[in-house]
């Protein structure tokens, strides 16, 4: 019977919100209740009898002004399980101000008519029970509901870190969801003055040197950071501290109010390596940015790619005239397109499957489409892969470029963006040293078309490091490799990398190409090395794994220990951004180098390797392989000087 009982009750506190009209009829069951009681508290039941028609002139007169504030401030159309103070307060102002207004309206007609349809301290008695009841029955469903769903699913011992409003509206939260997933044990503070203090029934604590101890005794398996503290996780160690405890990191979306709380309870999220190795936002100056897109026709070459397909959605917010997008992998710029029906509906965007390397077609696009400016970051960028398929990385990466350069000066493109690498710099793989001669390439026709006052266009380099989350890159693999149970491949222990995330990246990009006046290669400041051995191991303790291992793999072809970004005073200029600088780098004369890299290009339909390699040697003296077969020909040349 009892089993009975607790199953039914179950069923109730689980089902569907009771509807606005039950919840009032409950109030209206209150308030005559309460009149009742209130005559019973001041006579006795033989002499209320006598009272019938006080009673009911005390019921009607209630009744009357409740149902009129009652609608007013809304108090029946909360969901009574997720009752909290802001309901109580409602209900609260609502029978004060019905109290006012009976008790005006009886003193004006005692006053009119010399008789007393309603005593005052009735009254009074009258609203206190109804507060009392209505408050009751509320904290009485709440508290059930929330003892009959607290055993559906396992509830993490939870600290939240921040103790201002953005904390305790996650607080709220956390506590009115449903289903409940975190049981709140107490809050992290940074302020001194918090010290000791109880908020919400829990202690607060401070993030000191006992903090871990308290997360101990407290058997906390989890942190829900709150928005304003999410850049502690970047800035300080917190987040190493919190790991190091196996405890989950959480972050919460900025909540500003209880209903709202309950909605967006589901949308914290476990943190992710991403939110730790970001920095802080890069200010870039949209007014600028804007004036040189805006009404404009914008090409994208790479544009299903990690760095083009995030370019177009920043461009695509300046209202551009159209947007070009070129890329030869159809199913990602399948993808792109339907992202571009779905959010810029009202944006002209061709999508066109393309070899940026088939002169004829690229011809027929710039013929057609006439882009004014053109951002360009199709690319093969892998080092392993292009040290294996040299031919590849020159036809797509060096010829793909000058023809991209050429059909900008031919028709007159306004500015040409194109995005290199960090790889670039001393390049010591194909992959880099193919991208540094389509910097010396564009670099030298810059040059020169200011020279002969030629062509408008103005030529940008922008040079950067690794982003995050991109196509092929180290926490995709990482993250898969982790969700298989391991092992977690790293080339080697002490391989340090620069990690900045795409929309940063893009935005940089952006800023650059409404710099200058042609010709400059900018580099961005890149903040601090990452360790990938480091990197793997957080995302490992991100995961809450504790049975997966590290496997150092070794130096791949081509590979640096260390990425250089030439970003010292001695080598860099700077700009009116903090983060953008532009490169020091020697130049070429056009006409030199243009011979030299058609022949580079010809000598790529042979498909020999090593002759195709030392040709780009020769090119870029600073080319020096690492880990790979070609390091036979710098042995050639040191020997032959």
């Amino acid at each position: 019977m009892v089993r009975e009982s607790l199953n039914f009750l179950r069923r109730i506190f689980q089902s569907r919100v009771l509807p606005s009209w039950v919840i009032l009829l409950f109030d209206t069951v209150i308030t005559l209740v309460s009149v009742v009681l209130s005559f019973l508290l001041r006579f006795s039941a033989s002499e209320m009898l006598t009272m019938g028609d006080d009673v009911l002139m005390g019921m009607a007169l209630t009744l009357v002004f409740n149902l009129l504030f009652f609608r007013a401030f809304r108090t029946y159309s909360n969901v009574l399980r997720f009752s909290s103070f802001t309901d109580i307060l409602h209900i609260s102002v609502a029978l004060v101000c019905s109290f006012m207004c009976s008790a005006v309206l009886s003193m004006v007609l005692f006053y009119a008519t010399g008789s007393l349809i309603a005593d005052i301290g009735m009254l009074a008695i009258a609203y206190v029970v109804m507060f009392v009841f209505m408050a009751l029955m509320r904290m009485t469903i709440k508290s059930l509901n929330d003892a009959f769903n607290e055993d559906r699913i396992e509830t993490r011992n939870t600290f939240i870190y921040g103790t201002k409003n953005a904390g305790i509206n996650i607080a709220k939260a956390i506590r009115m969801a449903r289903p409940n997933k975190f049981h709140l044990k107490g809050f992290i503070a940074d302020d001194p003055m918090m010290k000791g203090k109880v908020m919400m029934g829990v202690n607060v604590y401070m993030n000191d040197e006992n903090l871990l101890e308290h997360i101990r005794e407290n058997n906390v398996d989890a942190i829900i950071v709150s928005p304003v503290k999410a850049d502690n996780l970047k800035n300080t160690d917190i987040a190493d501290r919190f790991l190091q405890e196996n405890v989950t990191i959480f972050l919460a979306p900025d909540i500003t109010d209880n209903w709202q709380g309950i909605q967006k309870a589901s949308q914290i999220r476990q943190v992710q390596i991403e939110d730790l190795l970001g920095r802080d936002p890069i200010k870039i100056n949209l007014q600028k940015i804007g004036s040189h897109l805006e009404g404009k026709r914008v090409l994208i070459t790479g544009a299903a790619g990690s760095i083009g397909s995030e370019i177009m959605r920043q461009v695509a917010v300046f209202n551009p005239y159209q947007l070009i997008l070129v890329d030869q992998a159809e199913t990602p710029l399948h993808d792109i397109r339907l992202e571009l029906h779905s959010k810029w509906s009202y944006l002209e965007a061709p999508t066109i499957v393309a070899d940026i390397s088939n002169k004829r077609r690229m011809e027929e696009i710039f013929d057609h489409y006439k882009p004014e400016y053109v951002f360009h970051a199709a690319a093969y960028k892998h080092v392993p892969m292009m040290e294996d398929n040299v031919s590849e990385a020159i036809q797509n990466n060096v010829l793909g470029t000058k023809i991209l350069a050429d059909l900008s000066v031919k028709y007159n493109v306004e500015r040409f963006v194109m995005v290199s690498t960090d790889k670039a710099v001393n390049p010591s793989n194909v992959m880099g040293c193919s991208k540094r001669i389509c910097e010396i390439y564009v670099q030298a026709l810059a040059r020169k078309i200011q020279k002969d006052h030629s062509a408008p266009t103005q030529f940008i380099t922008t040079r950067f490091g690794n982003v995050l989350g991109s196509n092929g890159s180290v926490i995709p693999l990482f993250r898969k490799q982790i969700e298989r149970g391991g092992p977690v491949t790293v080339t080697h222990p002490d391989i340090i990398r620069y990690f900045m995330t795409i929309p940063e990246a893009c935005q940089l990009v952006l800023e650059a190409g409404s710099m200058g006046n042609g010709g400059e290669i900018y580099i961005f400041d890149m903040g601090k090395p990452v360790r990938i051995l480091d990197l793997a191991n957080k995302m490992i303790r991100l995961s809450g794994r504790t049975d997966i291992k590290v496997e150092f793999t070794g130096l791949r072809h081509g590979e640096k220990l260390y990425e250089e970004l030439l970003a010292t005073k001695e080598n860099t200029k700077p700009t009116s951004h903090d983060k953008i600088m532009i490169a020091d780098v020697r130049e070429y004369d056009f006409d030199d180098i243009s011979e030299d890299i058609d022949r580079l290009i010809f000598a790529s339909y042979d498909f020999n390797p090593m002759t195709i390699v030392a040709r780009m040697k020769d090119l870029v003296p600073e080319f020096k392989s690492l880990n790979s077969p070609f390091s036979i020909l710098d042995s050639q040349a040191g020997a032959g000087n």
